[in-house]
């Protein structure tokens, strides 16, 4: 049923209590469906209503009213219309996803939904469309309306996705038909920040208390997700980071059960080339063993916006193999793409997870196995704990190697279904009492109770491991007295294990080539550091720009004997003295040129800064900052910050990372205390835009209202809605 809807609002300055004012006469009671906004003192929604579907409605709404910009974007990116507010340049993006996400598609796929899911997705729209109404001066930059199809096209909440995987200069080379050169980045050839998170689970045997603990710790861009609570007589009581735009907490936790999704390791997309031959019509066909089948053929129409802001339109016609679209050609074949494309599964999956109680009902939701790209750390209040591997995971012929594309003409090569979910690497109650993942392979997941890597294709991982999963194994230990306290503070320890590998190498190197009194001084310098960051320490400021300086020269000149299994691998084993020596004397010229003396504190280079609610920030040396003391996961820093100069800074600025934080304690009432990047708001004039920047550098976290009488007394206003 469509709901029309009026709004009602009314502040309240906690604890005090005024008559609700309404914007619009109201109708008769039994037709009405009340949905209440209540803010805390850090601007976190916390969202209750009657029903799951009044839940959804309100929670969108406050989304909205927290950052609608990055709703819209969202929605363009997944709906492939990105380029109708950014122009041209955004085609390519778009096309790729018009290749796997067809409006037309999800809008049958909506129609064949279950009944509680679209009434879900009714409600969503409607909470976008509410806000929208209620806001005139708003100025969408291409959305004006939201229709419930739409969300089956962003269903799943992880940063990035499967699809990124198809390079964009191949698909417009083959699609433009002109040669394309391979990005640097594309390439492989140029240092990206870590995209991915943390998650720790430590069962009731490890802890002080005898309760168990989640640590949950996403590592994305900035400002990526809200943090919110959504609440319903049906059941429903989750919080947690919501990517924005979604209608499910993505990383959270409710009254009895959490969970933490870490970007995966594991092979879930895979390219076939395709023989082409021409069918007896006279089509393009291709080769399927001892078949010519026909290519299927579509036109796909993007609009993108000129210039001069009128609006102009491209025609594609695109193919397709029963392996997945033409994404490029290689050697005189065409590439099929092949990725898990299940979108009403999926939604369904993210949703339902949220209402689960315990480890049982959260793997009887994975079952639908609609999560192709995020391992999960999960932890209840039965004192279960467990590292599930993703459950969209298609059986391969493991004589075939499908890290390069395959022979598609041979049916052998073909997906042959999906793995039982026993038959994946996770880890369910470990003995060893405690679970965790850092993008690392599963094989260290839970110490000594971990899949054996021998026992399993070798496709359930292809990154192994980083220096994080060293870092995480450590400060679980064997340690049996972890506190919700204890738990944050081993969240946020000092320790960059990489550089423990990286500087005897160096050391080596400056001992056969002293250099000049600068280069001596520095190597002393780094000879007495702790391996450990801090706002104060200028080894960490020396130490990450001989790093990044030293990576970067992998990327300059590759050797194409190089055997590395990764750029770590490479700086330890295979960068020559000459390369490690030349990466110091550039970082300390790089400083001194910068700060006038390559000594330079680490808070004092290392900021956080957000000038205005702008997608993508422009950062300025001149403008207000605050110092950062944690460290890019790249060296194995599990607290995150990952910075970088921009055009005319000296200083570096984070836009990755940390973003959310939550540590939880499923006792007899769970308990949580979290923190956001910056605020919960996107408007510089909210009290709430930056007011918790100063918790986040220091990792103190704020404890969570999850509880009514909690929040009660916490209470700075509360919104009404009302929906019929």
């Amino acid at each position: 049923m469509r709901f029309s809807r009026r709004l009602a609002a009314v502040l309240l300055a906690a604890p005090l209590a005024v008559p609700v004012a309404m914007a619009h006469p109201a109708k008769a009671p039994s037709t009405v469906n009340r949905v209440t906004i209540t803010r805390d003192e850090w601007g976190i929604a916390h969202v209750s209503g009657q029903t799951d579907a009044d839940a959804v409605y309100g929670m969108i709404y406050a989304q909205a009213e927290d950052d609608f910009p990055r709703i819209e974007r969202n929605y363009l990116v997944n709906l492939g219309r990105l380029s109708e507010a950014e122009g041209e340049s955004a085609i390519w993006q778009d096309l790729r996803q018009r290749l796997f996400i067809d409006p037309e598609r999800l809008k049958a796929d909506y129609a064949q939904s279950p009944l509680w899911l679209r009434k879900l997705m009714q409600a969503w729209a409607d909470g976008l469309n509410a806000w929208l109404a209620d806001h005139p001066k708003a100025k969408p930059l291409v959305l004006t309306h939201f229709e419930p199809w739409m969300a089956l096209s962003f269903s799943e909440g992880s940063i990035g996705g499967d699809i990124e995987r198809v390079p964009l200069s191949q698909l417009q080379a083959f699609y433009d038909h002109k040669q394309v050169a391979m990005t640097a980045s594309e390439r492989g050839l140029i240092w990206q920040e870590p995209k991915g998170s943390n998650g720790i689970a430590i069962a009731p045997s490890r802890t002080k208390d005898g309760h168990a603990l989640l640590l949950i710790n996403p590592h994305t861009s900035f400002f990526f997700r809200s943090e919110l609570q959504m609440t319903s007589r049906e059941g429903l009581n989750a919080y947690g980071a919501v990517t924005w735009g979604q209608f499910f907490i993505y990383q959270g936790f409710n009254a009895h059960a959490g969970w933490m999704h870490t970007s995966s390791g594991i092979d879930n997309v895979d390219e076939f080339a395709e023989t082409l031959v021409d069918t007896p019509t006279g089509a393009k066909g291709y080769r399927y063993g001892g078949q010519i089948r026909p290519l299927a053929e579509n036109t796909i129409t993007l609009r993108y916006r000129r210039p001069d802001g009128t609006m102009a339109s491209r025609d594609f016609t695109t193919w397709a193999s029963h392996h997945g679209p033409i994404v490029r050609e290689e050697g005189g074949k065409w590439i099929a793409f092949a990725l898990m494309n299940r979108p009403v599964a999926a939604l369904e999956q993210s949703y339902l997870r949220t209402k689960t109680r315990d480890l049982s009902e959260f793997l009887k939701v994975a079952e639908r196995k609609a999560n192709s790209s995020n391992n999960t750390i999960f932890a209840d209040d039965k004192g279960e704990i467990a590292y599930l591997h993703p459950q969209f995971v298609p059986i391969r012929d493991t004589r075939f190697d499908y890290t390069k594309p395959v022979d598609g003409s041979d049916p052998a090569t073909d997906w042959r279904g999906l793995h039982a979910l026993d038959t994946l690497p996770s880890v369910l109650n470990p003995k060893n009492g405690w679970a965790f993942n850092t993008n690392n392979a599963p094989w260290t997941a839970a110490g000594a109770d971990s899949p054996k890597k021998t026992d399993y294709p070798v496709y359930m991982d292809e990154l192994g491991e980083n220096p994080r999963g060293p870092h995480a194994e450590k400060v679980l230990g064997e340690r049996r007295d972890f506190t919700l306290p204890g738990l944050i503070a081993a969240a946020y320890d000092p320790w960059l294990p990489a550089f423990e590998h990286l500087l005897p190498p160096l050391f080596d190197a400056a001992a056969s080539d002293p250099g000049n009194a600068d280069r001596q001084a520095a190597i002393a310098l780094l000879k007495g550091w702790d391996k450990r960051w801090s706002a104060g320490s200028t080894a960490t400021t020396l130490a990450v720009n001989w790093g990044e300086a030293l990576w970067a020269k992998r990327g300059d000149h590759p050797d194409p004997e190089d055997d590395s299994t990764s750029v770590w691998d490479w700086m330890e084993r295979h960068a020559s003295p000459a390369q490690r020596l030349a990466a110091l004397d550039e970082a300390i010229a790089r400083l001194k040129g910068d700060f006038g003396d390559w000594r330079v504190p680490w808070g004092d280079m290392n900021r956080y800064q957000r000038n205005d609610g702008a997608i993508d920030q422009v950062f300025s040396d001149a403008k207000p900052s605050t110092p950062i003391p944690f460290a890019s996961a790249r060296w194995g820093s599990l607290a995150s910050f990952g910075a970088k100069r921009y055009p005319g800074t000296k200083r570096y600025y984070g836009t990755s990372g940390n973003s959310f934080v939550a540590a939880v304690e499923f006792g007899p009432r769970v308990t949580a205390r979290a923190v956001s990047i910056g605020g919960e708001s996107n408007d510089p004039a909210s009290p709430h835009f930056a007011d918790q920047v100063d918790r986040y550098a220091t990792g103190d976290l704020r404890p969570v209202h999850f509880w009514p009488d909690d929040l009660a007394a916490h209470t700075t206003s509360t919104r009404i809605l009302i929906r019929r």
